[in-house]
């Protein structure tokens, strides 16, 4: 187990701790605990360039950490009622596609590789900019109007339905680059 692959386990750790204090109201709490996660997130990949140590588990363990970590804060926030139902609904709609897809192409036997394109990772990041946006706003309620939350809601609704198109046409384009080949 190398440092990378560590920082990855304890982002998968810090998930069931955010979100027990997100249900429990200690929205500061969470935000802190939301915020080492994400400087987690930066120091594995960090760590993993500069020491070279890229690995096959740190491959899954990452995008794994990540997941966890956005669906998990999505429906908890969506199920305290901070966060609207359809954003999240978007946002893990987008993965499971995603998911069916990669299953779908692993069934046909056709090969793939997952790089993500940039609205992908525009989507990640305004995915996690929404969720801690939204702990900010709960952790430090100074009467705010809501207005500017649902401007990065709609947002990052949009960036995840095109990143969601995104995956759809490659995947497409991977079945129908295998048909051509066969």
């Amino acid at each position: 187990m190398n440092l990378p692959n560590s920082l990855s386990l304890l982002r998968i750790i810090l998930v069931p701790i955010i979100i027990i204090c997100l249900i429990q109201g200690q929205h500061i709490n969470a935000l802190v605990l939301f915020l080492i996660a994400g400087i987690t997130d930066a120091l594995d990949g960090f760590f993993a360039r500069v020491l070279h140590q890229k690995s096959v588990l740190g491959a899954y363990l990452d995008p794994l950490a990540d997941k966890a970590l956005i669906a998990s804060t999505f429906i908890t926030l969506s199920v305290v009622g901070s966060i609207p139902a359809w954003l999240t609904v978007i946002v893990i709609s987008r993965d499971f596609i995603i998911l069916l897809g990669i299953s779908v192409l692993t069934l046909l036997s056709i090969r793939f590789e997952v790089r993500p394109a940039l609205v992908s990772k525009l989507t990640t990041a305004f995915q996690l900019l929404t969720v801690f946006l939204t702990m900010l706003f709960y952790s430090f309620p100074l009467h705010l109007d809501r207005g500017y939350l649902s401007v990065v809601y709609w947002l990052t609704a949009a960036l995840t339905v095109a990143s969601g198109l995104n995956y759809l046409v490659r995947g497409i384009g991977f079945i129908n680059n295998a048909s051509t080949r066969a």
